[in-house]
């Protein structure tokens, strides 16, 4: 079922046409056995979204963040500065810890450190030991880890990609705002009622910072203000910044290339969500672009029977 609003239409954001969409895409983690990482089709992979337009981001959920050791983790960074050349890239900083656990500092400034190394923009995946303090503190969690990294982005994370997510009050929000070196937040609760509030909140309080959508079934909010940080694109990077160019240019053929890639977006993310990923490998095996159609060991699959669906958008969206 839709997720509940209490607004009036008239409450809503205005549409904001003409704008420039900033789009960052997660890239997805390729294999070629159940223990090896395609690499190749990484560093293509990466590239093409680069060349598309789009800020790569790796070490995701698209890029098993949550599964991969940490040397795996540091080969991807390694492989995506070099393909980047200093061009701008986001990375994540994932946090291993359980129900229970106090916020550990120490942990994320290893994975700051790691990522700074290498040139990107670190972006704080939650953990149990952020989320499970008092709104206050977690303010002050972000604000300690600005004040070690510099420019870095917060992720709010609802419960259906991962356990210890968690989507943060209003004064949470505003609290990452105040922020200076905190450049935005990815949101991913899958609400457009929560997003609205986000985007209205920014407006009043720092019109620069980004509300990055991470809502892969309403990926049309970048009409009201938000920019985009999806794993959806990385099923087709070029098609959304087609789509993108499409939207700051006046073209009306934004509505339909939308359509179809939110039709994409609702096969790929629907129950179990964290299998989109092997959708992702389906459709990215479908191109050409990787080897094979394995996901990363721990994370659900789809069944066979996608691959002519995911093929006939495919064929859509290359005529």
């Amino acid at each position: 079922m839709p997720l509940a609003t209490t607004r009036s239409v008239d409450d809503v954001p205005a549409i904001r046409r003409h704008r420039t969409i900033t789009g960052m895409s997660a890239i997805l983690l390729p294999l070629l056995t159940e223990t090896e990482i395609d690499w190749e089709g990484f560093r293509g992979h990466v590239r093409r979204t680069a060349e598309a337009g789009l800020i790569p981001a790796v070490n995701m959920d698209t890029g098993y963040a949550n599964l991969i050791s940490d040397a795996q983790r540091e080969q991807v960074l390694r492989e995506t500065q070099q393909i980047m050349d200093g061009g701008a890239f986001v990375a994540g900083v994932f946090v291993q810890d359980s129900p229970g656990a106090s916020f550990d500092f120490d942990a994320y400034r290893s994975g700051l450190d790691q990522i700074l190394q290498y040139g990107g923009t670190p972006i704080i995946f939650q953990s149990y030991g952020l989320t499970d303090q008092a709104d206050a503190d977690i303010v002050a969690a972000y604000q300690k880890i600005g004040q070690h990294a510099g420019d870095f982005l917060a992720f709010e994370l609802g419960q259906m990609f991962a356990p210890f997510g968690k989507i943060y009050s209003l004064d949470v929000y505003a609290g990452l705002m105040g922020i200076e070196t905190c450049r935005g937040a990815k949101h991913s609760s899958l609400s457009r009622e929560l997003e609205w509030q986000r985007i209205q909140l920014r407006d009043e309080k720092r019109p620069d910072f980004r509300v990055l959508t991470g809502n892969d079934l309403a990926i049309d909010m970048v009409m009201y203000g938000s920019d985009y940080l999806l794993g959806l694109s990385t099923f087709a990077p070029e098609a959304f910044a087609r789509r993108d160019a499409m939207w700051a240019s006046g073209d009306a053929g934004f509505y339909e290339l939308n359509d179809l890639l939110q039709y994409l977006g609702f096969l790929a993310f629907r129950d179990p969500v964290p299998a989109y990923k092997h959708n992702a490998a389906q459709f990215l095996h479908a191109r050409g672009w990787i080897q094979t159609t394995l996901t990363y060991p721990g994370s659900p699959t789809r069944p066979d029977s996608d691959v002519a669906i995911l093929q006939n958008i495919l064929d859509r969206l290359e005529a």
